[in-house]
């Protein structure tokens, strides 16, 4: 009855004996069950790695079984601990997909085909931004990395989107976290959102990416400078995976009006990408970019945290979280 939560069929049948017959020792319990002793305490093994058994002082015994509400508890918190592990690791590689197709596009023939076109400097990129959009029908999707934009770029950007809007083109933005920190931003997503563009935060984005009715995608051709030059992309395939890219994130994101939360461990969103991006050997200045922050705030964050961790490098900082289960495993 339990294997869905990770109990197979043996180690149920010893857990229940024990909560049956509590004074049973090993012996006991393999008279009881049909099995072997050496069977029991391999069960009694797997009870002890789920935490469903315990130490006891009682003489003779030395172990008990936790209560089943606890130990249900124990058991639906372990696998939504895996489900969470398991989505962090989709959406790490989902992340680095994105990066590849990004970085390759410099591979490209600049030449205009069937797949692709590129796009240099920042007059083109504005250029051809426009006549997409002008030719959307019925969506427009965007991860807007970067943090704070200036003022006149949110100026710039309001008579477009007004324009899409209105011709009832559905937007969908995702913006980082650090902008509920940065007044002009706020409020310029507060005004999309008003106006019928859906919005929601994230701490960290894998890259800037537009996606138009879910056939073209806008990505830059220099992640490190998304000013020098881009790559509309047309491929089937891969419009297919930026999209369900897009999705992933869109689904873990934050609504404008909800306030980030911390996680079982009391963690907010944003260190626990800063943990991340740590354990994956990042810089202080490429965190701060993919948070939208100061190098110095980058700083300020892994220092605390290591802090925390009591590691000495970052490498080490990688290895407690993980021990810790502030992180998933590699395996």
């Amino acid at each position: 009855m339990l294997d869905i939560l990770g109990l197979d069929v043996e180690a149920e049948a010893i857990y229940r004996g024990m909560l049956s017959n509590p004074q049973d020792g090993v012996a006991a319990l393999a008279d009881r069950l049909g099995l072997t002793e050496e069977r029991v305490r391999t069960g009694l093994d797997r009870l002890s790695e789920l935490a469903l058994v315990q130490p006891s002082a009682r003489e003779g015994i030395g172990f008990r079984a936790v209560g089943p509400e606890t130990a249900m508890e124990v058991l639906l918190a372990r696998q939504q601990a895996d489900l969470a592990a398991q989505q962090m690791r989709v959406e790490a590689s989902r992340a680095a997909a994105a990066q590849l197709i990004a970085e390759c596009s410099t591979l490209r023939p600049r030449a205009i085909d069937n797949a692709s076109e590129q796009l240099i400097g920042p007059e083109a990129i504005r250029e051809r931004l426009a006549e997409l959009a002008a030719s959307a029908q019925t969506e427009v999707t965007t991860f807007a990395p970067g943090g704070a934009h200036s003022a006149e770029d949110l100026r710039a950007s309001r008579g477009p989107n007004s324009t899409l809007l209105e011709r009832g083109v559905r937007m969908r933005t995702i913006y980082l976290d650090s902008v509920r920190n940065h007044q002009p931003t706020l409020d310029h997503v507060t005004w999309l959102h008003g106006h019928g563009g859906q919005v929601r935060t994230v701490p960290d984005l894998p890259i800037r990416m537009i996606i138009f009715d879910r056939c073209q995608a806008v990505l830059p051709i220099d992640t490190d400078d998304a000013r020098a030059g881009g790559v509309v992309l047309r491929g089937a395939g891969t419009v297919a995976a930026l999209c369900a890219l897009f999705e992933s994130v869109w689904s873990i994101a934050l609504p404008l009006g909800s306030l980030p939360q911390c996680d079982a461990k009391g963690m907010p969103p944003q260190e626990r990408a800063v943990l991340r991006m740590l354990a994956q050997g990042y810089t202080d200045e490429a965190i701060a970019k993919r948070l939208g922050v100061s190098p110095r705030t980058a700083r300020r964050i892994a220092a605390n945290l290591m802090e925390q961790l009591d590691a000495r490098s970052r490498f080490e900082a990688g290895v407690h979280a993980v021990q810790d289960g502030w992180l998933p495993s590699s395996r």
